[in-house]
């Protein structure tokens, strides 16, 4: 009997498979395999918010074959994921398989290398029921949210919408970034630059700060003109100078969040797109014999700690001391801070292994793999790197009473720089950064100006949120925890209240409406500090310190009583979803056409209907996909009612006929495909049908007039055994007899009619 480990990934459980020998089989549950119903609540909220299991459909065969295999195992041990997510599938592994969850069979690891893996079989531990706990509690609150608040939205706003508890907080921090853009007044502004020459001939350019009372707002062109004047009149004079040397640190190694800021950043990936790869990374990519064949390449890529490892530390250090050099490792090793209200479960962001250099392996990896593990791999190195150091002057120039300022540096030693420069966009010297040449000056020598020129300017209104700040945003405000970030990002988007224009999330008016209705009816559910405070509540659950019982009979108190109330005071017709306009106009009447949302998709539609009834498809994008309209052909036969030529017009559900002489005359007939086979009731043709969805079936001719159908497709050939109807059955792509009680059967791909 061999030991079953059990993870929740096919490529994980690949890439262990070669860590542990022959005396172990490992088999992947494929995520989650239970989960609460999805036609029903599923919790009882008399009974202390019990939830109620099923097994995921299609997890059938999965959880089959685990029992199988559990039961022929000497040893279970349970290695998904090491987060709440990871515990609660772990949980329901235990369940489903009988295993006591106070035994030891749970193994966590940060990382999937040789070493982690080995080291976790040795030290199994029991379940961690706080953990469990946390999860369940954030998956019971979200659907009691999702499941009494969506009704409300089809009663008040439009039928088929979905509530959720952290989604309808960023749709709101959208929203209101969207407004703030719109109440946005530019305010004028200007600024005066001067070029200036020493004696020797030297050019520099400095810009307009004040006075000897401090800084000085422009508003306007008659402000600029009056110190232009007087500066033209004076002479510039070197009042201070200021020589410094500054030292900049580098920036710590990736949490889930700086992460996703920085490859968007940096390599323009969407959230979605930065954990797939990173996940492809943990578990595991082939990197050939030389590198010992599957390898984990990062760390586990869902943390908000900034902690590291003393090996791994070490590991860092020496190969910068072997790479750079002495001078480029600290006198000390670099410990970073984590944030107060991280959960600091796992290790920061790093490369499994240092030694593996980004371009030893790039022929292995894909260009996405290959992109971020260089991001990755630099920002540890670069974090563990010695400081850069810069000789900075700051110099201030007097004339007329008005003050100008100007600064540079130059590069005194590298240090991280030589690996991975992370300019700090708030960093007060980026605007010396572009001087590159600051000539020899004494205090009290005097400049002539050369050119002294005023420019006018207007503040810009906030920028939209990307992907990227977004997800800054929710960190900084303790909003969702780095496992959410891109499922509720991905969420917004999908349920269409939010839309992306280029980089940018842009709310659309079904997401503004919404927003507004929720921060009427339910303004706790939606506000920023209440969403942070029940985060922080689920991390006292995991810490044991409260129980998720409390936690939720708290928040449903008050959760209850507001939709109750609000279901009784908010009529639908006060509430309105603008259409959202396009810029495709509509070629039979010149209006501009609307984005519309059916059961087939999104689509263009004429704000005129119903005197006008065009539509257009459009893809993913919105881009127009529809040809230019086509004569419809004619189908060769007249119409048996008025007359007119039949055509053949395309439909949902296919091809049918149409009268030509539509609306006056409104006969259609289904076009159908005849198959040379006698229908076996009354000798007539059976021919091919498309029923509701294209569903392809089978009938007779005269349907309905004989009702014989079938969704198998009939032979013109008859069973060898007993001479009945043969039939092919496409979903099993075998020959089969009508007759049940014979056993004719014979496996055959055949070319259906479609």
């Amino acid at each position: 009997m061999s030991n079953l480990v059990i993870v929740e990934s096919p490529a994980k459980a690949n890439t262990i498979k070669g860590y542990l020998g022959s005396g172990y089989k490992v088999i992947a549950s494929k995520g989650h395999i239970r989960d609460l119903p999805k036609s029903s609540l599923g919790v009882d909220i008399e009974h202390g918010f019990k939830p109620h299991y099923i097994n995921i459909r299609g997890k059938g065969d999965i959880i089959k074959e685990l029992k199988k295999e559990a039961k022929n195992a000497s040893k279970i041990f349970l290695a998904t994921d090491p987060d709440r997510e990871g515990e609660a599938i772990s949980w329901h592994l235990a369940s489903q398989l009988g295993i006591p969850h106070e035994k030891k069979c749970r193994v966590t690891f940060n990382e999937i290398t040789k070493g982690a893996i080995k080291e976790a079989i040795k030290a199994p531990r029991e379940m961690n029921e706080d953990l469990v706990n946390s999860q369940q509690a954030r998956r019971i609150l979200d659907r009691i949210v999702g499941y009494k608040l969506s009704p409300f939205l089809w009663k008040n706003v439009k039928s088929g919408l979905s509530a959720g508890r952290v989604q309808s907080v960023a749709t709101r921090i959208i929203t209101e970034r969207e407004e703030e853009i719109r109440a946005f007044v530019p305010q004028e502004y200007w600024n005066i630059e001067a070029t200036l020459v020493t004696s020797s001939g030297d050019v520099l350019e400095t810009k307009f700060y004040g006075d000897k009372n401090g800084k000085i707002k422009i508003s306007s062109e008659d402000e600029a003109k009056k110190i232009e004047n007087a500066v033209k009149q004076g002479s510039f004079r070197v009042s201070m100078l200021k020589h410094t040397e500054k030292q900049k640190n580098p920036a710590p190694p990736f949490t889930t969040s700086t992460l996703q800021q920085e490859a968007s950043k940096k390599l323009g990936f969407q959230s979605q797109r930065i954990m797939k790869v990173a996940q492809e990374l943990y578990e595991g990519v082939n990197l050939g014999a030389e590198y010992g064949g599957v390898q984990g390449l990062i760390t586990y890529m869902r943390t908000d700690s900034l902690r590291i490892s003393t090996v791994a530390q070490e590991a860092a250090l020496g190969l910068i001391r072997e790479e750079y050099g002495d001078e480029f490792a600290p006198t000390s090793p670099r410990v970073y801070k984590s944030k107060a209200n991280a959960q600091d479960a796992h290790e920061a962001i790093r490369p499994s292994d240092v030694r593996i250099h980004p371009k030893m392996i790039r022929k292995t990896l894909s260009s996405d793999q290959y992109r971020l593990y260089k991001l990755i791999w630099e920002r540890f190195v670069a974090s563990q790197m010695a400081s850069a150091v810069y000789d900075t002057v700051s110099i201030v120039f007097e004339n007329s009473g008005y003050t100008f300022r100007t600064a540079g540096y130059t590069v005194k030693f590298r240090g991280y720089t030589a690996l991975y420069d992370d300019p700090d966009d708030n960093d007060a010297d980026d605007e010396a950064a572009s001087l590159s040449h600051i000539p020899s000056l004494r205090e009290g020598e005097m400049l002539s100006a050369k050119n002294i020129e005023g420019s006018r300017h207007f503040t810009e209104p906030p920028a939209r949120y990307n992907e990227a700040t977004l997800i800054k945003f929710l960190e900084d405000n303790g909003i969702g925890r780095p496992s959410t970030y891109t499922p509720i990002i991905t969420t917004i988007i999908a349920r269409g209240y939010v839309k992306r224009e280029g980089k940018s999330l842009v709310p659309t008016p079904l997401g503004e409406v919404t927003t507004r209705l929720m921060k009427k009816s339910f303004p706790e559910i939606v506000d920023y500090e209440f969403t942070a405070s029940m985060e922080n509540k689920l991390d006292s659950i995991e810490r044991g310190e409260t129980t998720a019982e409390s936690v939720l009979s708290e928040f449903y108190k008050d959760f209850s009583a507001a939709l109750d109330n609000a279901m009784n005071t908010v009529e639908k017709q006060n509430i309105e979803v603008p259409a959202e306009e396009s810029d495709v106009i509509c070629e039979k009447c010149g209006a501009k056409m609307v984005y519309k949302n059916g059961k087939y998709g999104r689509f263009l539609a004429c704000p005129n209907y119903p005197e006008c009834k065009n539509t257009k498809d459009i893809d993913k994008d919105g881009k127009v996909t529809a040809s230019e309209e086509k004569e419809p052909e004619k189908a060769g036969f007249k119409c048996p009612q008025c007359g007119s030529d039949m055509l053949i017009r395309h439909g949902r559900y296919g091809d049918f006929y149409a009268c030509s002489n539509y609306p006056e005359c409104k006969y259609t007939k289904q076009k159908v495909t005849e198959l040379d086979v006698p229908c076996p009731k009354c000798g007539a043709k059976i021919v091919a049908r498309h029923g509701r969805g294209k569903t392809l079936f089978y009938s007779c001719e005269r349907y309905p007039e004989c009702d014989f159908s079938s969704w198998d497709m009939p032979l013109p050939e008859k069973c060898p055994l007993c001479g009945e109807m043969l039939y092919y059955r496409k979903s099993r792509k075998s020959v089969i007899c009508k007759n049940k009680k014979c056993s004719y059967k014979r496996e055959e791909e055949r070319e259906v009619i479609e």
